[in-house]
Protein backbone atom coordinates (compact mmCIF):
# COMPACT_ATOMS: atom_id res chain seq x y z
CA UNK A 1 0.00 0.00 0.00
CA UNK A 2 1.49 3.28 -1.23
CA UNK A 3 2.57 5.34 0.02
CA UNK A 4 3.28 3.56 3.47
CA UNK A 5 4.72 0.55 1.42
CA UNK A 6 3.23 -2.09 3.44
CA UNK A 7 1.95 -5.47 1.91
CA UNK A 8 -1.66 -5.33 1.51
CA UNK A 9 -1.77 -9.17 2.54
CA UNK A 10 0.58 -8.95 5.95
CA UNK A 11 1.37 -5.12 6.55
CA UNK A 12 4.39 -5.87 6.86
CA UNK A 13 7.40 -3.62 4.79
CA UNK A 14 6.77 -4.27 1.46
CA UNK A 15 8.42 -5.97 -0.16
CA UNK A 16 7.88 -8.97 2.39
CA UNK A 17 8.85 -12.03 2.56
CA UNK A 18 5.74 -13.87 0.38
CA UNK A 19 6.29 -10.60 -2.14
CA UNK A 20 9.60 -11.26 -2.94
CA UNK A 21 9.14 -14.78 -3.31
CA UNK A 22 6.34 -13.92 -5.95
CA UNK A 23 8.97 -11.48 -7.37
CA UNK A 24 11.94 -13.99 -7.96
CA UNK A 25 9.14 -16.57 -9.70
CA UNK A 26 7.68 -13.23 -11.68
CA UNK A 27 11.31 -12.32 -12.90
CA UNK A 28 12.41 -16.13 -13.49
CA UNK A 29 15.83 -15.59 -15.34
CA UNK A 30 15.87 -12.14 -15.34
CA UNK A 31 17.37 -11.04 -12.29
CA UNK A 32 19.19 -7.93 -13.97
CA UNK A 33 15.03 -6.84 -15.12
CA UNK A 34 13.63 -7.66 -11.29
CA UNK A 35 16.89 -5.32 -10.08
CA UNK A 36 16.14 -2.70 -12.53
CA UNK A 37 12.23 -2.65 -11.21
CA UNK A 38 13.25 -2.40 -7.42
CA UNK A 39 15.45 0.33 -8.09
CA UNK A 40 12.17 2.24 -9.77
CA UNK A 41 10.15 0.98 -6.63
CA UNK A 42 13.27 2.10 -3.93
CA UNK A 43 13.38 5.98 -5.69
CA UNK A 44 8.96 5.69 -5.37
CA UNK A 45 9.65 4.78 -2.06
CA UNK A 46 12.08 7.64 -0.88
CA UNK A 47 10.14 10.14 -2.32
CA UNK A 48 6.83 9.41 -0.60
CA UNK A 49 8.35 7.86 2.57
CA UNK A 50 10.34 11.08 2.93
CA UNK A 51 6.93 13.35 2.04
CA UNK A 52 4.87 11.16 4.58
CA UNK A 53 7.43 12.08 7.32
CA UNK A 54 10.78 14.07 6.88
CA UNK A 55 11.92 12.98 10.22
CA UNK A 56 11.86 9.56 10.37
CA UNK A 57 11.75 8.17 6.86
CA UNK A 58 14.44 5.46 6.19
CA UNK A 59 17.94 6.48 5.33
CA UNK A 60 19.52 5.15 2.09
CA UNK A 61 21.40 2.25 3.21
CA UNK A 62 17.74 0.71 5.02
CA UNK A 63 15.99 1.25 1.96
CA UNK A 64 18.94 -0.07 0.01
CA UNK A 65 18.92 -3.27 1.72
CA UNK A 66 14.99 -3.39 1.82
CA UNK A 67 14.75 -2.86 -2.14
CA UNK A 68 17.68 -4.20 -3.60
CA UNK A 69 20.05 -5.93 -1.79
CA UNK A 70 18.23 -9.07 -0.90
CA UNK A 71 17.89 -9.83 -4.88
CA UNK A 72 21.41 -9.52 -5.95
CA UNK A 73 22.40 -10.25 -9.31
CA UNK A 74 24.66 -13.37 -8.89
CA UNK A 75 27.67 -13.91 -11.49
CA UNK A 76 27.26 -17.17 -13.47
CA UNK A 77 30.31 -19.81 -12.65
CA UNK A 78 33.19 -19.58 -14.29
CA UNK A 79 33.64 -22.57 -16.41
Amino acid sequence: MRPLWICKRCANPWPCAEARLALVAEYAGDRIGLSVYLCRQLYDAALELHCLNPDEAPGPQALFARFVGWAHVRSPPHV
